[in-house]
């Protein structure tokens, strides 16, 4: 058999192998297959990730990714000195059983990209009242008494970023962009050891994109592939921060089958969530209440 004919022949038993996942069970689970063909001149390279279920095995040939609780959703996934980004917007949106979670794991020196580190009792204040975090790359960090705290003890590191800046550095991180330049920041404390340049005569400055060795978000809706859909303004941090995480792991209320979501409608594709938690009962907590005088 000649090159060109092997090449076409691997290139059919490739293709089988996509046919058999699109026609089975979508959902319920994963396969990722990586070939690499050569011959002489002649490389290509296929990757293939499609949701197979052998009938004739009755055998799953890969792992689910609903988990039972939270403490099994972060099983070795969390180590000392990890970047953790997390969704959320003071408590509005934030994964709060993964936070728990996360708190109970008692890994320590953490650093954590998210807007603002809850409030003293509820949120991310719960790892810093463990003290568990090292560092906050953070926009706003007000209410919360043991931030500052901390902070002004020096056992705390804050890195600022405002808010805009900081969703883009998710997205950046998420997108495979290291860097990208912003008028957000110049001339203030933002802009501090960062390179500067000058763009059709204004002056911008150089920001990261943050890549996450674990991201933790909290969505309204899932489906067993990690389709995820955010309610309202709970949407927020969470679509920057799902994708740019290595690991992913996904807190929702509703837990759907595959297939049941609007294609429309998904915010998160389930390609950027590793792991699922089923949390329909979360303990929904008012940062602020104000009420009206009888």
């Amino acid at each position: 058999m000649d090159a060109t004919a092997e090449l076409a022949n691997r290139r059919r038993k490739a293709a089988m192998i996509c046919r058999l996942g699109q026609s089975a069970h979508p959902g319920r689970l994963e396969l990722r297959v990586k070939r690499v063909y050569s011959h002489t001149s002649l490389r290509v390279q296929a990757r293939f990730c499609a949701p197979i279920y052998w009938k004739g095995l009755g055998t799953f040939l890969a792992k689910s990714k609903i988990y039972s609780d939270a403490r099994a959703a972060l099983a070795g996934v969390v180590e000392d000195g990890m970047l953790v980004a997390v969704g959320g917007f003071g408590l509005c949106g934030i994964p709060e059983a993964l936070i728990e979670a996360l708190r109970d794991s008692g890994k320590k020196d953490l650093t954590v990209a998210s807007n603002n580190a809850g409030v003293d009792d509820g949120g991310l204040g719960l790892l810093l009242k463990t003290q568990q975090i090292h560092k906050m790359i953070s926009s706003y960090v007000g209410e919360n008494r043991e931030f500052e705290r901390q902070y002004l003890s020096g056992s705390l590191e804050i890195e600022f970023s405002p808010q805009g800046t900081l969703a883009e550095r998710m997205r950046a991180g998420g997108a495979g962009i290291p860097g990208f330049f912003t008028r957000t920041g110049v001339g203030t404390a933002v802009a501090e050891g960062k390179e500067h340049r000058e763009f059709d005569g204004k002056i911008y400055i150089l920001e990261r994109g943050i890549r996450a060795d674990l991201s933790l978000v909290k969505a309204w809706k899932g489906d067993a592939s990690g389709n995820l859909v955010y309610r309202k303004t709970a949407r927020n941090f969470n679509p920057m921060a799902a994708t740019c995480g290595r690991v992913t792991v996904a807190e929702v209320e509703v837990l759907v089958e595959t297939g049941a979501l609007d294609p429309d409608q998904i915010h998160t594709p389930g390609i950027f969530v590793q792991r699922i938690l089923h949390n329909p009962s979360p303990v929904k907590h008012i940062e602020k209440r104000t009420t009206r005088e009888a």
